[in-house]
């Protein structure tokens, strides 16, 4: 199993890194390990998060991994000068690993998926909220 660490992607401008940083590892099925960007916002409350914990699938054929993250939009209130969050863009995946599946079946699964859904077009689509037509 992966050890809890912590994760630093680039932003949006593809040159910044960000970190999420390492708060709390699952201690198990159903805890989720979570992560924060401890230097976006000036509160914890509006930073961006990320989740991640892991089940059996309900006949125990499969691991089940669900992710979640979520991205603050945030205002300041001109007459307090209270930052709070407005709304926030979340975003869930769920992958199901069955455990009769060969590990480098599930490999190149895993790695085509992440590839597509890094690739120009799908991430236009997250963007706009729109399938291709």
């Amino acid at each position: 199993m992966p050890s809890m660490a912590n994760i630093t992607v680039k932003k949006a401008d593809n040159t910044t890194d960000i970190t999420f940083t390492a708060l709390n590892p699952s201690s198990g099925d159903t805890v989720p390990a979570l992560w924060r960007s401890e230097t976006a916002g000036p509160s914890a409350s509006l930073r961006p998060t990320l989740q991640m914990k892991s089940t059996w699938n309900g006949p125990r054929t499969a691991r089940r991994v669900e992710v979640e993250y979520q991205y603050p939009y945030t205002l300041t209130d001109t007459t307090t000068s209270s930052t709070y969050v407005k709304a926030r863009v979340p975003i869930k995946m769920t992958v199901t690993v069955p455990a009769e599946i060969p590990d480098t079946v599930v490999t190149e699964a895993v790695n085509q998926f992440t590839n597509l859904a890094d690739s120009t077009l799908v991430i236009d689509c997250f963007k706009i909220g729109f399938a291709p037509t």
